[in-house]
């Protein structure tokens, strides 16, 4: 018998800007990322959104793919300026056809859509027009664009998120200036993200005044943090890291309310974030049905005296990246005895189990979805034949690990790989594969079957006896 429970939804995820393509067409507004990507030296080589896969135009042949797949889910996101070319106002019914199309696609092959409301494209026009997620209008601006999705596709959709990985969108855009609208400020950060918790639990209250028969949830990085030593610096930096990666992003939308010490500081050293009258009864009362996590990694940390910043690995070459850290607070370090993809990353899949424990640990028995988890690596391509064996390896190591976590006692409810196919890597390119399909850029993005299709393929047939 599989430890996996029989409704299990086995599935595989992209987003919108990185998979659509069409970046202009039938009326859409520009993104955030389809200006930020043009400006010279921000992503990898150059490369940008603007075909991507061409899932736009090719959705049909997806999603039959990934009904030869087996997929029983599929994770994907809408792309606001799609909807709203101004953010805002009017509506680009084209826009919203292509998504109800989308659906009604999968629907036909038996596979239920989870539909991811914000994965980073924000309309630019709001960026403009008030700064974005720095200005309380985004939250009016944001249940609006929600509102619109659960009346036009809450019939069908069961499943939805508000926002995938703040951490990024927040961190590498306020703090690191990786990432749209290139900023280094943790005053701004923090007020921003507090906007962003706003958001959510409005759109969570709209979503239960809809009457979908469905849940809504959050997604957010897990990344488990461990000291890299047992001594008393090493550990309270790794409890530094651990608020602000971990429970800073996941109490507001499981418990309602900000982590107090952290808070504390955060307003007591920075002043921010800034709460108006009603903000602790909106977040206290709107709290999410489910939680995403997306694992890839865990991280070592260390005290802190020298390194501050974030030089992340963008190129694919083993050691590219630099220190990353806090001074004064915590590093993030090497693990001696670890294994790490080309991109720096460390392959542990026991951290998912750990990651999923200490969910349960900290916010009771909640329902959760691995709406993220895969390899970024360069597939090797063989006599025509893609031969990603070590990614085959990777899910093979992450499922078992999330078998472990059902047995005790977690309530795991879906795994989504990313990715479906391969996909633009916003800073690292298109280098950076995760996909069970292959885009053949130089033939016309045809796509190709990987060797983990197949061994995914029957993962899903016996429900994750078979790995």
């Amino acid at each position: 018998m599989s430890v996996f429970p029989p409704d299990f939804l086995w599935g595989a995820a992209t987003a919108a800007y990185q998979v659509e393509g069409a970046h202009d067409a039938d009326g859409k507004g520009l993104s955030n990322w389809d200006v930020y990507s043009h400006l010279p030296g921000t992503t990898y080589q150059g490369t940008n959104g603007d075909v991507a896969a061409d899932h736009y135009h090719r959705f049909k042949e997806d999603v039959a793919l990934m009904a030869e797949l087996g997929l029983k889910s599929y994770r994907f996101s809408v792309s606001w300026p799609r909807l709203f070319p101004n953010g805002r106002g009017e509506v680009n019914e084209a826009g919203v056809k292509f998504y109800s199309d989308l659906i009604d696609e999968l629907l036909k092959y038996g596979i239920e859509p989870m539909l991811t409301l914000y994965h980073w494209d924000l309309p630019q026009a709001l960026q403009d027009a008030f700064g974005g997620w720095e200005s309380r209008e985004i939250v009016d601006a944001f249940d609006a664009y929600a509102r619109l999705c659960y009346e036009r596709y809450g019939d069908r959709v069961k499943l939805w998120a508000t926002f995938n990985e703040t951490i990024c969108f927040i961190g590498l855009g306020y703090l690191t200036g990786m990432h749209p609208p290139g900023v280094k400020d943790p005053r701004r950060a923090l007020q921003a993200c507090h906007h962003v918790f706003l958001a959510h639990a409005t759109a969570v209250r709209s979503f239960r005044k809809s009457g979908i028969q469905g849940q809504i949830g959050f997604v957010n990085v897990m990344q488990p943090n461990d000291p890299i030593t047992d001594s008393p610096d090493d550990v309270a930096a790794c409890a530094w890291a651990e608020g602000g990666f971990t429970h800073w992003l996941f109490d507001p939308v499981l418990k309602g309310c900000y982590p107090p010490e952290l808070l504390a500081a955060a307003q007591q050293g920075l002043g921010v974030p800034v709460f108006a009258p009603g903000d602790e009864a909106l977040l206290r009362d709107n709290i999410c049905d489910f939680i995403g996590l997306n694992y890839y990694k865990r991280e070592m940390v260390a005290a802190n005296n020298d390194v501050d910043g974030f030089a992340m690995n963008t190129s694919g070459q083993k050691g590219a990246g630099g220190g990353m850290g806090f001074k004064g607070l915590f590093k993030f370090v090497r693990n001696p005895k670890g294994v790490y993809t080309d991109w720096d990353w460390e392959i542990y899949p026991q951290g998912l189990t750990d990651a999923i424990m200490r969910i349960n640990t900290r916010y009771g028995r909640v329902p959760i979805y691995i709406t993220e988890n895969g390899l970024g690596a360069k597939d090797p391509i063989v006599d025509g034949k893609i031969l990603d064996q070590p990614r085959i390896d990777y899910l093979r190591d992450h499922i078992a690990a999330i078998g472990e976590a059902i047995k005790l006692g977690a309530d795991v409810r879906g795994y989504y790989p990313w990715s479906f196919i391969d996909i633009l890597s916003w800073l690292n390119g298109y280098q950076k594969q995760y996909g069970f399909v292959y885009v053949d850029r130089d033939n016309g993005l045809a796509r190709k079957k990987k060797l983990s299709f197949d061994w995914y393929r029957s993962v899903i047939d016996t429900n994750g006896e078979r790995l």
